[in-house]
C-alpha cells in the first residue's frame, strides 16, 4: 500500500549579487530544490531553516535577513505520492556556503532562464517564478 501525505517544510530563497538563485541537489535524487527541509518538533520557522542552511550548506543565516515569501503547494520531488507544503523565506547568509551532509550538489541558476535540468516541481512552479519577477531578496 502506497502511503500519501503532506510533507510540511521551510525552504530558504538565497540569492547571489547577480540576481542568480542557489539550488541544491540531495544525495540520491535528481531534482534541484531549494535549501531547507522539516522542523524539528517545538521549532519556529526561523530556528529550522537556521539549523538546516547550517547543516545543509556550513554556512550562517543572517537571522534579521528572514523575510517571508509565502506558503506553496506542489507535488513533492523525492516521495512519490505525496506533496510538499512549504513555507518560503528569502534569506541572507554569511560564510562559505559548501554542500554537506545530504546535499550532493549545489548550483546558482538564473531564475528566468533555468538550465535543462530536473527541477523539484516548487521550484519549477512557484520558487522562479516568484524569484524572476525580481524584488525577492536573500543574499549570500
Amino acid at each position: 500500500m502506497t502511503q500519501t501525505g503532506t510533507i510540511r517544510v521551510v525552504a530558504a530563497l538565497i540569492r547571489d549579487d547577480a540576481g542568480r538563485v542557489l539550488l541544491v541537489r540531495k544525495r540520491g535524487t535528481s531534482a534541484f530544490m531549494q535549501p531547507g527541509g522539516k522542523r524539528d518538533p517545538g521549532e519556529d520557522d526561523a530556528t529550522a531553516l537556521a539549523r538546516e542552511i547550517a547543516e545543509e550548506l556550513g554556512c550562517a543565516m543572517v537571522h534579521d535577513s528572514i523575510r517571508p515569501l509565502g506558503e506553496f503547494d506542489a507535488v513533492a520531488a523525492n516521495e512519490p505520492g505525496w506533496r510538499v507544503h512549504a513555507c518560503l523565506y528569502g534569506i541572507d547568509v554569511t560564510g562559505d556556503i559548501v554542500p554537506d551532509r545530504e546535499i550532493a550538489e549545489m548550483i546558482w541558476i538564473d531564475p528566468a532562464s533555468p538550465p535543462d535540468i530536473p527541477l523539484a516541481p516548487l521550484t519549477r512552479d512557484h520558487v522562479l517564478p516568484l524569484a524572476s519577477r525580481g524584488g525577492v531578496a536573500g543574499h549570500a
